[in-house]
């Protein structure tokens, strides 16, 4: 699929995710109105309000606590840095869809029964690009608070998964739009055949990648282990306190052993840990014969979405566990506040994931190259000339 076929899906999914987080952003003020607490309830409406905050130019209670502390012009200027903050986290919403989803749909058009992994890959995409983007806006957001040279990594940490529950309906919206675009931009465009790989190479890949996550989901986020990452501290004054950092880019988990609970109820939550790792491979074995061509940056970017989805799948399988006491008690919205958390350690392990598990495609394809590379033709020596 050429560039100029996928750029009209991407562009067209690009522009509707960042509008959707726009909208809902501009929807907190509609939880300030008389009889919304009443109609949804408080804990809901606190609920709400703060997944939807950080898609707000709205300043939160922080910044205008700040403003009305501080002088005119100071106060002026945290409220500009907020405004520049939430600009360039929409800008970067749009900047980081359209790279990583025109490279899912070109490597992974929705055609020739595609169209249930491209979408996953876009919806998981999406998530990506929206928590990037919090990331790379989150600097502005501490400053306009006051306190931004105050544990800035904490800080930072803290922040990078604001937001996170609206990312999830409203990337699955973008996703479905976009591949409804893509399989009308693919008409025309030729047969697109999937990639032939060998079976075991194909096992092996998806090994291979499935042990690099469960070093982070097994090995990293065991309580110790984690605990000694959390508390990793570096000389200086800014930087001095990487571990919160580190813990969000490294862990996609967290567990202990069956201490205080019975060992039945420990592993029914350790299958969540296990439905992660069954979605990855799954994915990394299926994944390879589905694009139109195996590269090192196809594999990457399948294997971070191929994560994303394996960490949606294990939490909606805890929510489903847990659903029925914390409904009872904090309401349904609440049961669903741990959607979508880990993102940024599947960004880094699901990449580092992908690049080594199409090592052994590369492998394999130089070795099927090699057998079947035409013999060169045999030389006849010359024959003495005659006297």
């Amino acid at each position: 699929m050429t560039y100029g076929r996928a750029a009209i899906p991407v562009l067209a999914g690009a522009l509707l995710l960042t509008a959707l987080l726009w909208w809902a952003g501009a929807s907190v003020n509609a939880l300030h109105l008389r009889g919304t607490a009443e109609v949804i309830g408080s804990q809901a409406a606190g609920d709400l309000e703060h997944w939807l905050t950080p898609w707000s130019y709205h300043p939160p209670e922080s910044v205008r606590l700040g403003t009305a502390v501080s002088g005119t012009t100071v106060g002026a200027g945290y409220l500009a840095l907020y405004v520049t903050a939430m600009q360039i986290r929409f800008a970067a919403v749009f900047a980081f869809f359209v790279p990583g989803a025109l490279l899912l749909v070109r490597r992974l058009p929705p055609v020739n029964r595609r169209t249930p992994a491209t979408l996953a890959a876009v919806w998981a995409w999406g998530m990506v690009a929206g928590t990037l983007a919090v990331t790379v806006s989150a600097p502005w957001v501490i400053a306009s608070q006051g306190r931004g040279s105050y544990r800035f990594l904490p800080q930072l940490a803290g922040m990078m998964t604001a937001g996170r529950q609206i990312l999830v309906p409203a990337a699955l919206v973008a996703a479905v739009v976009t591949v409804l675009v893509a399989r009308i931009t693919a008409k025309g465009a030729g047969d697109l055949p999937r990639a032939v790989v060998p079976r075991r190479a194909a096992r092996t890949a998806a090994t291979v990648g499935t042990l690099v996550v469960a070093l982070s989901l097994v090995v990293l986020s065991y309580q110790p282990v984690a605990a000694e990452i959390q508390t990793v501290s570096l000389s200086g004054r800014l930087l001095s306190e990487p571990g919160d950092f580190l813990r969000q880019w490294l862990l996609l988990g967290g567990w202990a052993g069956p201490a205080g609970t019975s060992i039945g109820h420990w592993l029914l939550y350790r299958a969540a840990d296990g439905l992660l790792l069954a979605v990855v491979w799954c994915a990394l074995r299926w994944l390879p014969g589905l694009l139109t061509r195996v590269t090192i940056p196809a594999m990457a970017a399948g294997a971070v979405c191929a994560t994303v989805t394996g960490l949606l799948a294990g939490q909606l399988l805890r929510i489903a566990l847990d659903s029925t006491g914390l409904s009872m008690l904090y309401g349904p919205v609440h049961v669903m506040s741990a959607i979508g958390t880990g993102v940024p350690a599947a960004l880094a392990v699901g990449s580092v994931a992908g690049a080594v598990a199409a090592l052994p495609l590369r492998w394999a394809d130089s070795r099927t190259e090699d057998r079947g590379a035409p013999e060169p033709p045999a030389t006849v020596p010359d024959r003495p000339a005659a006297v």
